[in-house]
């Protein structure tokens, strides 16, 4: 069982093993799509393999789509063993899996060496949408110092024809656009960040306007940009670990032969996505995307960030790394972090939550509590979700603490758990477990910064914690709020002392504070 176009022939040894096979021709799908294509997509990776992908070959099977899509990535991994195969493991709550071999990517192009053909595909008029999953850091046109990288910056003096950087290319192949008539197209964020399509837009439009400025570029580009090429807003959400190795060993044992590539991921998805497409787009409704306005997608994407989801993970990928966790499932087993994140998100952060009326704020984070998250074939780790929490709090958090600030029939020092959270982070910037033992915090923009004030902390009682933090604590860009102006600076100081009081304290004030609130959210 080989996985490429020959292995593939022999689909009874495939079916016999549980795989779902293209139920298309690719060949010809291939061949239309490389003459008038429809979708090209950045960023060939582990997202967009389990989610966009599968849709795209769902409405290829069935008929409503009769082209692919082409992805284009920074540069080629070498020569593809697979034929651009993938492999599809969803990973379900209830102990099945679903193996499906995707098909539905036809052509790969590359940044590196690839201009040419990406020319190509920009110029026809057929081509309704180009999407991205590079990340939320990959729309930064500034590094960690604010300044433009070298690339960009000699991107924006040179022009579109010798454009190096990623996204002086991806504006030059605008430009090629513009220039072979100007067909209206959609330039779609897919990357798991709020307002994802102005973050694109942004970038876009620094470098048309900088091309204008310079005379690099004809006058109306610009003012095409602006006016026919859309950038909408989008809302994901599917959790989708890195390739973990059990699985790839699940699939070796079928009898697959390596290489192979394959991705795994939670069965769960949302994708909602501003229907703003001025040429078009492809019916993805039928697999699933919910399509719908501006206003909608921005309530979703908050529901999500700030209430029902994503401060539940952050929450427990600090106490997880603090408590010697490596798998989210298996604190879902851990009754002090179950009350944790149900009382913080039913309590403190769903009577604020943002209800877009597409998605039940209260049914998602059911779901997420009670599959998503206990989900025991996910091998998803704190470790990973830890990763740049600096960067995550004031949305995840902040947001809620100023809903709070902002109405008058709330009081914001009611809020109990979101400070523990905050008090747990600075505890994890210690980089030493609740038994004592050291371990090296997740990458994060800010470890440099911030390590330093809590390097005199010792697991030890009664040590002046607020000396230390309080610089911390006064920063709105990490916590959506000043923390002493919003009246939390003090729970959290305590809630800090009690955490480095000694071994053992981290679960000691979780015992003595997560269950205080039960009563009132159950």
């Amino acid at each position: 069982m080989k996985l490429n176009e020959q292995g593939l022939r022999n689909r009874a040894a495939w079916e016999a093993r549980g795989y779902r096979l293209p139920a298309f021709d690719r060949r010809d799908v291939a061949a239309a799509t490389a003459k008038a294509p429809v979708w090209v997509h950045f960023g060939n990776g582990n997202l967009f393999k389990a989610f966009q992908a599968r849709a795209v070959q769902r409405l290829l099977d069935e008929g409503a789509m009769d082209r692919g899509v082409i992805t284009a990535d920074r540069r080629p991994h070498g020569d593809d063993p697979n034929d651009g195969y993938t492999l599809a493991v969803t990973l379900k709550a209830d102990g099945t899996v679903e193996k499906t071999v995707v098909g539905s990517v036809t052509e790969r192009v590359y940044l590196a060496g690839g201009m040419a053909r990406l020319g190509e595909i920009f110029r026809c008029p057929s081509l309704q949408m180009c999407s991205f999953t590079i990340t939320e850091k990959g729309y930064s046109l500034t590094d960690g110092r604010g300044q433009l990288p070298p690339d960009a910056a000699a991107d924006m003096e040179r022009g579109p024809a010798e454009a190096q950087s990623y996204f002086g290319k991806v504006t030059a192949l605008l430009y090629k656009r513009y220039l072979a008539g100007g067909v209206p197209l959609a330039m779609v964020s897919m990357d798991n960040c709020s307002h994802n399509g102005d973050k694109l837009r942004s970038v876009l439009d620094a470098f048309a306007a900088r091309w204008t400025a310079n005379g690099s570029v004809e006058p109306g580009f610009a003012q095409w940009l602006a006016e026919k090429v859309s950038c909408p807003w989008s809302m994901i959400d599917k959790i989708t670990p890195a390739p973990d190795a059990a699985v790839g060993a699940m699939l070796a044992a079928d009898g697959v032969e390596e290489p192979f590539s394959f991705v795994n991921a939670e069965e769960t998805e949302y994708l909602v996505i501003e229907d703003s497409f001025p040429n078009g787009r492809p019916p993805l409704e039928r697999a699933g995307v919910i399509f719908t306005d501006r206003q909608t997608v921005d309530k979703a994407e908050k529901m999500k960030v700030c209430t029902c989801l994503n401060p539940l993970h952050t929450c427990l990928a600090v106490y997880g790394c603090l408590l010697g966790y490596t798998k989210i499932s298996d604190e879902m087993a851990d009754p002090d972090l179950t009350a944790f994140i149900r009382n913080m998100g039913y309590g403190e952060g769903l009577p604020v939550a943002a209800d877009p009326g597409i998605l039940d704020p209260g049914q998602f984070i059911d779901t997420v509590i009670n599959v998503r998250f206990p989900n025991p074939f996910m091998p998803d780790t704190p470790q990973r979700i830890a990763t740049d929490t600096s960067q995550k709090l004031p949305v995840r958090f902040g947001e809620t603490v100023k809903a709070y600030i902002a109405d008058p029939a709330r009081d914001v020092k009611s809020l109990r758990l979101i400070p523990l959270v905050f008090a747990g982070w600075l505890r994890y910037l210690m980089g030493v477990d609740d038994s004592g033992k050291a371990f090296e915090p997740s990458p994060d923009p800010l470890l440099d910064t911030l390590r330093p004030h809590v390097a005199g902390l010792k697991l030890t009682p009664g040590q002046d914690v607020e000396s230390a933090v309080e610089p911390i604590l006064h920063r709105a860009d990490i916590f959506g709020a000043d923390l002493y102006e919003a009246g939390l600076a003090e729970r959290v100081c305590g809630y800090l002392a009690a955490l480095t009081a000694g071994p053992g304290a981290v679960r000691a004030t979780l015992q003595k504070t997560v269950h205080s609130r039960e009563a009132d959210t159950e």
